[in-house]
């Protein structure tokens, strides 16, 4: 009819806070959020590798006030976990996405509700002011601070969990080693196509999350690590795409991968994907850890 329109954003503003209300899940726990919630867990390591949370204590008036928490609430129906935890950092915090970089999301199912914690990367102790009346007060804190405080239920329940997994994780590719495990047909005839190809996948595979990593790392229901792919010989020319850096190597590739896991921060988790025994021994004696090519192109 006339005058009535059903563009993107009219249907996200007729969704807007459509989420707030009362559920109940199915160990008969009554929570905030028809459509499950989520929070911004914001974390900054220092020099020194000690991690920092912005922690956020809520208003005596809200549900459990006075405990301390992340900032977040109610997903509304047309959100994301990650769109909702950010739209409520910046309503309860004055927390903008700038200076922030998503690298997991923790699901806590209680059956037919879920609360979702989004681990953020934050570049440095990030400026965060009450900005409305849910938060009384917002600080950075040290890791072993945040368990002297009274926390909020929910967060003491999954914080064990959670803080295992702040540390960033960075997935190094031996992209010439994936290629052949790949064994596409006639990819030895055109390995720089063989290699943008898979340049092309494994970004659209760091946009949306990587759902599997080895039992040995936190577990999370989606991953968005920092993905290094070195490149070599014919394959030196390939361009990068968004999620995924591409590191040509001057000389040995094998050489090239070692140098970047000696170079990461010591507070991130290195993950190097190769099939190559001596390559995964030196890697190794760097402290990363170590997966073949099969994990990954399960996952493509």
């Amino acid at each position: 009819m006339p005058g009535e329109s059903d563009s993107p954003l009219d249907r996200r503003m007729m969704a807007a806070k459509d989420g707030d209300g009362w559920a109940r899940c199915e160990r008969g726990h009554r929570h905030w959020g028809v459509h499950g919630a989520s929070g911004l867990l914001a974390v900054h390591h220092d020099a020194g590798g000690t991690p920092h949370i912005l922690m956020q204590k809520r208003s005596f008036w809200s549900h459990h006030g006075g405990t301390w928490g992340l900032p977040g609430g109610a997903r509304d129906s047309h959100e994301d976990s990650i769109t909702s935890a950010l739209r409520e950092a910046r309503e309860e915090a004055a927390l903008y996405g700038d200076g922030l970089r998503v690298q997991g999301v923790y699901l806590d199912d209680h059956g037919g509700w879920s609360f979702e914690t989004v681990i953020a990367e934050a570049e440095g102790l990030l400026p965060a002011v009450p900005a409305n009346r849910e938060s009384a007060d917002l600080r950075w804190l040290p890791l072993d601070e945040v368990g002297a405080r009274r926390l909020h239920p929910g967060f003491a329940e999954t914080w064990p969990a959670v803080s295992r997994a702040l540390r960033p994780l960075v997935v190094v590719l031996d992209a010439a080693n994936i290629v052949g495990a790949r064994a596409e047909h006639g990819w030895w005839r055109d390995r720089a196509g063989a290699t943008a190809r898979l340049v092309s996948e494994v970004g659209a595979l760091a946009g949306s999350g990587l759902r599997a990593v080895p039992e040995r790392f936190p577990a999370l229901a989606r991953w968005f690590p920092r993905v290094l792919m070195v490149v070599e010989g014919a394959a030196r020319e390939v361009p990068p795409v968004p999620g995924v850096t591409v590191l040509p190597a001057p000389g040995s590739g094998d050489d090239t991968i070692v140098r970047a896991v000696r170079n990461a921060p010591a507070w991130e988790q290195v993950l190097v994907v190769t099939a190559d025994r001596a390559l995964r021994e030196r890697v190794a004696e760097h402290g990363a850890e170590v997966t073949g090519p099969r994990w990954l192109l399960a996952q493509l």
